[in-house]
């Protein structure tokens, strides 16, 4: 085999290959394996033949290749296995001891545990292949080879992953030889300037990318005792510094990492949930501009974009560069060093933005920058420790509990199990308690207000003096049982039904609007409270004639049923509760006239009320013109704007 591009192990071939010339026969390595993940691909260098001398053929020169080929495609199976985080754990299974299911290993009684799902799935691969991840500690790492020999290992030293440094390494003694190897893995843009010069590791990471898997470069370094006892001393001295410590241990560490061998190239692809597609596009019928923020290369996240449908047929994909055209925008990181404002200015013009190679903190950066430069409501969606950071700075943050643990979950607002809930979260919770917040804040508003107009109308007529209205129990039950339950009951409407919000997400584009909620709104409440006050009170005054002791008993009366009325007039879709609340706050208050009636009388001594004036016709009828007169006209109001400016949910409704 004469080709320079490296070989693969691939899932669904389950054979080794060679560029595309392939190899001198296929070798089939894999056989029947199954991934955690739809695919994880394995790339290794392919052994040269420039040595062998021209003599030398046939069944010498396989036997030399498939040596070599072995050998490489046996370190990098173990440089995978032993360069991670991933922790072994035994559980009992039935009437298995745990205690002796951990001493012997038993395969069914293990399970993997690590902060990233993408480090299970290349060691469940290894086990898949024949290298099993049997036992780990703080000191120690135990393999299982095929043969089932245990093959221990003790941890020198680990050096874990960070976003700044985007990788990781290890240093193990092997106990068998007393080899000493520093392993090391992380992605490619930093791997590129530790491992010793090549020319195909940009062209298969660029490959590997494009097919939307998650690279890593893998690579090792052996270590002589001197050279170890050297770079520890180096290394402790640095961690005990006071000042730069950081830096100090980070200049150490990088003077191992210096003309690495490359061992082999990762790719895990990070699988897209159910009706991630369709979710995607209910938010962009909703008129909710979707942006992807993803540490992944540019590759990676444009290969995603396009599985889960944010790219559609009809729109192209660019990179940041000076162009204004309405399209798909891919940003690297760069731009929001240097073109801050410029990248606000173009990417709010696309229908979609992908951002890629972010680290934690700009992926917080670019939803701050969304808030300051569109003033608009931001929702961030993760699933990750990495997303933690954006969630908290979004006005509103939905965690999703995936693979990648509960961090993010914990975190946010809002937890989901799937992606695809996010729609019915949005489309339909989300768009109903805007509404219902909207209408019972607005009623709160309102049976405040109403009283308040009718105390400023009575103090005016009786030139301002300092007396109340009402006393005693009426202030307190007029805030509480007389008109809380109906009130509250605001909360269980809705205008249309949950599978038709779901199916006509563009109901949801009204809110953005702000309609609901406004300074209009605001406004036609407080002249409505104004006007249903002043007339239940100058009405009270105009006709109880002489009997001004009842002035009370017929104002506070009128006061209630106004406000039931006002709820019933608002109630888009009535629900059982909403009837009981109603019939349960005016049978609290029929009895209350009743029983309670010495509390309501005279406003400055009251004395006690002639229960029989409660139900004379005079006091009915005096109710009832009132009530008529603060309402009626808002029910025609209410009719005729429905008659002749429906509102966009009238068609479905009917």
């Amino acid at each position: 085999c004469s080709c320079k591009h490296p070989f693969k192990l691939q899932t669904k071939r389950a054979c080794l290959v060679c560029g595309d010339t392939g190899l001198c026969g296929p070798y089939k390595l894999i056989p029947n394996v199954v991934f955690p993940l739809s695919k994880s691909v394995l790339c290794v260098p392919c052994p040269q033949q420039a040595q062998d001398p021209p003599a030398v053929k046939g069944l010498s020169l396989a036997t030399k290749v498939r040596r070599s080929m072995s050998s490489r495609v046996h370190e990098a199976v173990k440089a995978i296995a032993l360069c991670h985080n991933v922790t072994p754990v035994y559980e009992s299974n039935g009437v298995t001891d745990q205690a002796e299911a951990e001493r012997h290993y038993e395969d069914s009684c293990r399970v993997y545990q690590a902060s990233s799902p993408d480090e299970v799935a290349l060691v469940q691969w290894t086990e898949s292949v024949g290298l099993t991840l049997v036992g780990r500690d703080q000191s120690s790492v135990q393999l299982r080879s095929p043969g089932g020999h245990i093959l221990n290992f003790t941890i020198l030293q680990i050096f874990p992953f960070t976003y700044e440094s985007k990788r990781m390494g290890i240093i193990v003694r092997d106990e068998s030889t007393g080899e000493i190897t520093f392993y090391m893995k992380g992605a490619d843009v930093v791997m590129a300037g530790i491992v010793q010069y090549n020319d195909w590791l940009e062209e298969e990471c660029g490959n590997m990318a494009r097919e939307g898997l998650r690279v890593l470069v893998v690579a090792k370094k052996s270590l002589t005792e001197e050279q170890y006892q050297d770079f520890e001393a180096r290394y402790v001295q640095a961690k005990l510094s006071v000042h730069d410590r950081s830096l100090k241990v980070a200049t150490v560490i990088e003077s191992l990492e210096m003309e690495m061998e490359l061992l082999c190239l990762t790719g895990v692809e990070d699988q897209l949930q159910t009706d991630v597609r369709p979710t995607l596009e209910t938010l962009r019928n909703a008129g909710i501009k979707v942006w992807m923020l993803t540490g992944d290369k540019l590759e990676t996240a444009t290969c995603t974009a396009k599985n889960a449908h944010l790219v559609t047929r009809t729109q192209d994909i660019h990179i940041f560069r000076l162009c204004v055209t309405q399209a798909v925008l891919c940003v690297t990181q760069v731009c929001l060093k240097y073109y801050e404002c410029e990248f606000m200015e173009l990417a709010c013009q696309c229908p979609a933005v992908v951002c890629c190679r972010c680290a934690p903190t700009q992926k917080a950066q670019i939803v701050r920058l969304l808030q300051e430069r569109t003033g608009k409501l931001t929702c961030a969606v993760g699933d990750g420790g990495n997303d933690v950071s954006m969630i908290q700075e979004a006005d509103c943050g939905v965690g999703v509990e995936g693979k990648e643990g509960k961090q993010a979950s914990l975190a946010a607002d809002f937890s989901i199990t799937q992606f695809k809930h996010l729609g019915r979260l949005l489309m339909v919770h989300g768009r109903n308690s805007y509404k219902r917040s909207a209408a019972l804040s607005q009623f709160v508003i309102h049976r405040s207000l109403c009283i308040s107009t009718m105390q400023a109308v009575f103090s005016s007529v009786f030139y301002f003096a300092s007396v109340p209205l009402y006393q005693g129990f009426l202030i307190i039950g007029y805030s509480t049982i007389y008109t809380m339950f109906p009130v509250f009951s605001l909360v269980l409407d809705k205008d249309v039904k949950s599978e038709v919000a779901m199916l006509y997400p563009e109901l949801y584009k009204d809110l953005l609007k702000g309609r609901p909620l406004s300074y209009k709104t605001f406004l036609i409440w407080v002249l409505i409270s104004i006007y249903q006050g002043s007339i239940i009170m100058y009405g009270a005054l105009l006709l109880f004639e002489s009997e001004f002791v009842h002035i009370v008993a017929i104002s506070f009366t009128s006061l209630i049923l106004t406000e039931l009325l006002m709820v019933a007039l608002t109630i888009q879709t009535w629900h059982w509760l909403m009837i009981v609340a109603e019939l349960l706050s005016l049978s609290c208050y029929i009895a209350s006239l009743v029983f309670l009636h010495e509390f309501i009388g005279e406003v400055s001594r009251p004395p006690p009320l002639n229960v029989y004036f409660i139900a004379t016709l005079s006091f009915l009828w005096k109710v009832t013109v009132i009530t008529l007169v603060s309402c009626l006209p808002l029910y025609v109001l209410k009719y005729l704007r429905r008659r002749f400016s429906p509102p966009s949910y009238s068609k479905l409704t009917s």
